[in-house]
């Protein structure tokens, strides 16, 4: 496996430091993007296009595990925002993505996204991502760390059915998670593929190429086996310039 540089957007969070740690075990070279700066991070403001030049400069990869919390604008902000601008600030350069959003996501009428939108920005950050034509993996885990000490069998699956909110939808443990996100990252069979990511019990899989490889790819704009709820018609016009935008990249 090719030793990578990887931008980290999300890198002090509670995922983003397990894949720190992954990744860095696995010889690879982490760059965490930050607003202080420190050890081991470049200055950059994921809302702040201008700033994240020196962040994606000489990346082969960038790993998305950031996320907020509140109001609808966090979510268009960061969750949603902070994509499409290292998107914009990488421009032309091949990339491999993998992004971190969330089980349920394509679920619009619950009270969750009703309250802030935030499924409906993340969705929208997948969208972007698959518009980009760089090579993506994207990761919807379920319940963090809700897992039995016998819970940590990997199960991916496709369509988004599981939208109770609440761990009933399925659990996985962060460092699994994190393990997953690395993977996926240097696998072919895992390139432009979406899925949820569940533990059952049982004991983890230590060769994954065969979970990515039993995916459906993705197709258009959504992940493979999605429910069409949000029309790209529907979209707000901001994010179908940032569409229109991204999308002759492909390619």
């Amino acid at each position: 496996m090719t030793d990578l540089n990887i931008l980290l957007v999300g890198g002090t969070g509670s995922i983003g430091r397990h894949v720190a740690r992954v990744a860095t075990a696995a010889g690879h070279s982490i760059r965490i993007l930050s607003r202080q700066g420190g050890a081991h991070t470049v200055r950059g403001d994921l809302t702040d296009p201008a700033s994240l030049a020196d962040a994606v400069r000489d990346i082969d990869a960038v790993i998305f595990t950031h996320g907020t919390h509140g109001a609808e604008a966090g979510y268009r902000d960061v969750d949603y925002g902070g994509v499409r601008n290292v998107l914009e600030a990488v421009g032309d350069r091949p990339l491999r993505i993998a992004l971190m959003t969330a089980i349920g996501v394509t679920y619009r009428e619950g009270s969750y996204n009703r309250s802030n939108r935030a499924h409906d920005w993340k969705r929208r950050a997948e969208r972007i991502v698959r518009a980009s034509g760089h090579g993506y993996t994207i990761v919807r885990p379920s319940w963090f760390d809700y897992n039995d000490d016998n819970q940590h069998e990997l199960h991916l699956l496709q369509g988004d059915t599981r939208t109770s909110g609440s761990p009933a939808d399925g659990v996985i443990s962060r460092e699994q998670l994190a393990e997953v996100l690395l993977a996926a990252l240097t696998s072919d069979a895992a390139n432009g593929k979406t899925f949820e990511l569940v533990a059952e019990r049982g004991p983890a899989q230590t060769d994954l190429e065969p979970l990515f490889a039993a995916l459906a790819p993705d197709t258009g704009l959504d992940g493979a086996k999605d429910a069409e709820n949000m029309p790209v018609s529907e979209e707000p016009a901001a994010v179908r310039d940032d569409l229109d935008r991204i999308a002759p990249r492909r390619g």
